[in-house]
């Protein structure tokens, strides 16, 4: 309970407990081999089925620290116009609990040399306080005696995504508004991304790729990425994620369907002098038409 009390002390010298008490949106430091975490307009960009799992855990040192699980699949139908994907994410801090699963739609259309989409995703989320776990002066205590529903929503967002096969652009709400019991406010959080794959000489290419993050009343937060590609194989990138954390990530394709990846974020924020960082495993998997040994890494 001593380390508790002091991550929530460390939260709150960060202005991190108020975003925490309305969180609508999960991030991760991996998202640019997620896409379908930030942007329902990613879904089916790819001619074959992609899935992929991913946990991560943020300073380890504290009982009852964040921990995020996120599942994905994503592919693409009648002949790579339309794609659909289902995204479940599962995020803890403490004693509350939220479960999210949502659906995202679709459809995409030739521009010039690539592709766009406008996507849609409705999804269901769930909140709630597991009391149970809680250590108590006073086991008795009627407050605790079930445990509580905090809240149930159904939630909404869009997107536009445009991508060849070395570019990538996309404007995203993942969550534009939420309509239940208990919802609150939402805040609706507009996510701008874009990156590029540039040939450095053979078996070497270069991905630098941004992301913008936007939300009424607040500064604009912004991350930074560069990644190289070795022989089509391995991925060894690095990033900045304004006023939080410098991120370092690897992912290496193992076969032409299985991926696995890994990201460590150093924190930069207060929050420093009490945890180490946090820590992402990702596991993906591709199947389906369009998988062979010969076929283009996957940049995007």
């Amino acid at each position: 309970m001593k380390r508790l009390s002091i991550l929530f002390l460390a939260l709150s010298l960060t202005g991190v407990v108020g975003q925490l008490a309305a969180q609508q949106d999960v991030m991760i430091s991996q998202y640019l081999f997620n896409g379908l975490l930030i942007n329902p307009g990613y879904a089916g960009s790819h001619p074959y089925t992609s899935s992929s799992l991913l946990h991560r855990s943020q300073w380890n040192q504290f009982d009852g620290a964040p921990t995020t699980s996120v599942v994905a699949v994503d592919g693409a139908l009648r002949d790579n116009s339309m794609g659909v994907g289902i995204l479940m994410l599962h995020d803890q801090i403490g004693l509350t609990t939220q479960t999210d699963v949502a659906v995202n739609f679709a459809y995409r259309l030739r521009l010039g040399a690539g592709k766009l989409a406008f996507g849609l995703k409705a999804g269901m989320a769930n909140t709630r306080a597991d009391l149970f776990e809680a250590e108590l002066t006073d086991p008795g205590d009627p407050n605790y005696a079930e445990n509580q529903q905090i809240s149930q929503s159904a939630r909404f967002g869009f997107g536009a995504y445009y991508h060849m096969q070395r570019f990538y652009f996309g404007v995203a709400i993942p969550t534009l508004t939420a309509l239940g019991q208990n919802t609150g406010t939402v805040e609706p959080h507009m996510l701008t991304t874009a990156g590029v794959v540039l040939k450095v000489s053979d078996g070497v290419m270069l991905k630098p790729s941004a992301l913008v993050k936007m939300v009424e009343a607040a500064p604009p937060s912004l991350d930074l990425n560069i990644h190289a590609l070795f022989q089509e194989r391995i991925w060894v990138g690095a990033g900045w994620r304004s006023g939080d954390a410098i991120v370092s990530m690897m992912e290496i394709q193992v076969t032409p369907e299985l991926r696995i990846g890994y990201a460590h974020d150093f924190t930069l924020s207060e929050i420093r002098n009490y945890a180490t960082g946090s820590n992402e495993i990702l596991i993906g998997f591709d199947f389906g038409q369009g998988i062979s040994a010969k076929r283009s890494p996957r940049y995007f």
